[in-house]
């Protein structure tokens, strides 16, 4: 057998056994049996002196692999805010890895530069934010935030003559961080590898949704970032931004926004006033694995001022191309090598259209309303107003929440996760998922209130 033909072997078997994964995601317990989990320590073993054949490596992988994954990418996985991958763009992910495009300079990779270019553009219009933003395509909002507060840093220490990046934060007069009392661990840890620190922090007081209070916003005085957010993990509620650049865009504070989720909010007619004044910002941090339903994984950075995003980013050696007309991507990232992620993201949002991003964000969330009804009719209390896709509800005290929520994750039907909201502990829902249906709400629904009521 011939090389090429030993290479479309392979490829077309690895193909064969993906479609055969996606089809059956429906209707497969989203949690793995307890068998097929102990089957995935088939993998542990010393590593072999000689090789294995490759359809038998792709073989064993399937065979124990595929059994022991939970079932993110199906209609009835609420756990966590994880989307499950559109067909286009697990098709275009397949393509764009045979392609093999290290994205980081444009002479390069002509293709997939320009693909990100276009789905940049594409996303800064659907988001409403200022013409002319910068943008970074990263691992997740971990990474996006954590690349906008970069930029953060590099402009609030220039306009006090401080060169951050020469220099570092040695010496450095101190920056001041406002973050709401609700902030994702992300934007904490971001601030750890920032330098910030992740307790040095000023704390803003949020209302009974999380939202950030303005009438108690702490004061404002010499340089300052201040973190909002967008689509709180546990109710879905969004800080009042617009407010807050209101109050410290004349006092020349950086306001970032974590919108993770809820920034998508700002492709649907009907939800896009929760990002009112959202433009205002500084920078702004997404998934797009989460509500765009790409595969993993994806995150995406906007900055208003794109100097200084480079200043924080771009790289410079001697074998790179660094003096070009064309935009480098690695002048935006943290990182040099990495894969092509905007690819994914350009062939959702094409396939989908304006309209068809909207009826997804907009499906989810009448799904999730679909949830807090049921729920709320059969006696169980809804802790949140439910103003996106994230439903949190209380079937009694600690305990008996979690015995519940661990017979449901056990019981196979759905997946949905625990938390503690303001000292309750709680089940969150999250819908994020493109091919969630209402029936899939309604089976879920048949379960969770048979496992409560035995209770």
């Amino acid at each position: 057998m011939s090389e090429n033909s030993k290479l479309r072997d392979l490829l077309t078997d690895a193909a064969e056994r993906g479609v055969a994964y996606r089809e059956s995601v429906a209707e497969r317990d989203v949690a793995p049996s307890a068998a097929a989990v102990r089957g995935a320590t088939g993998f542990i073993e010393p590593m072999p002196n000689e090789g294995t054949d490759e359809k038998a490596v792709l073989s064993m992988l399937d065979e124990l692999g595929s059994p022991a994954t939970v079932m993110m990418a199906g209609p009835r996985y609420f756990g966590f805010v994880i989307g499950g991958s559109l067909p286009v763009t697990v098709a275009t992910n397949w393509l764009t890895t045979a392609w093999d495009q290290n994205v980081g300079m444009h002479e390069v990779t002509p293709a997939t530069s320009t693909l990100e270019l276009v789905a940049m553009d594409w996303m800064i219009d659907l988001f409403g934010l200022p013409a002319g933003c910068a943008a970074a395509f990263v691992t997740g909002a971990t990474v996006a935030n954590f690349t906008a507060l970069a930029a953060a840093r590099n402009r609030v220490y220039s306009d006090i003559g401080w060169d951050v990046e020469a220099n570092g934060l040695i010496g450095a007069p101190p920056v001041t961080v406002i973050v709401s009392e609700e902030t994702h661990p992300t934007v904490f840890k971001s601030l750890g590898l920032l330098g910030f620190g992740r307790n040095r922090v000023v704390r803003a007081p949020v209302d009974n949704q999380g939202r950030i209070d303005v009438n108690r916003f702490p004061d404002i005085n010499g340089p300052t970032i201040i973190c909002t957010q967008a689509g709180n993990l546990n109710t879905g509620a969004f800080d009042p931004v617009g407010e807050i650049c209101t109050i410290a865009k004349p006092k020349g504070a950086w306001v970032h926004v974590d919108g993770a989720f809820g920034l998508w909010a700002a492709a649907s007619k009907d939800l896009a006033h929760l990002c009112s004044g959202f433009a205002a910002a500084d920078s702004w941090a997404t998934d797009a694995h989460k509500w765009l339903n790409v595969p993993y994984d994806s995150g995406i950075a906007f900055v208003r001022d794109t100097a200084a995003l480079k200043s924080a980013m771009a790289i410079t050696a001697d074998y790179l191309m660094t003096d070009t007309e064309f935009r480098n991507p690695s002048d935006f990232t943290p990182e040099l090598s990495r894969r092509a992620r905007g690819v994914d993201v350009w062939a959702a949002l094409k396939s989908l259209g304006r309209t068809g991003v909207a009826a997804m964000i907009d499906g989810c969330c009448s799904n999730a309303r679909r949830f807090a009804v049921g729920l709320s009719e059969a006696g169980f209390e809804i802790l949140n107003d439910v103003v996106l896709n994230q439903v949190l509800v209380s079937f009694g005290d600690d305990a008996t929440n979690r015995k519940i929520i661990s017979e449901i994750q056990n019981e196979g039907t759905c997946w949905c996760g625990v938390t503690v909201w303001q000292e309750k502990t709680a089940m969150r829902i999250s819908v994020c998922n493109w091919s969630t249906t209402s029936e899939d709400v309604d089976r879920s629904l048949e379960v969770i209130i048979a496992i409560a009521n035995r209770q």
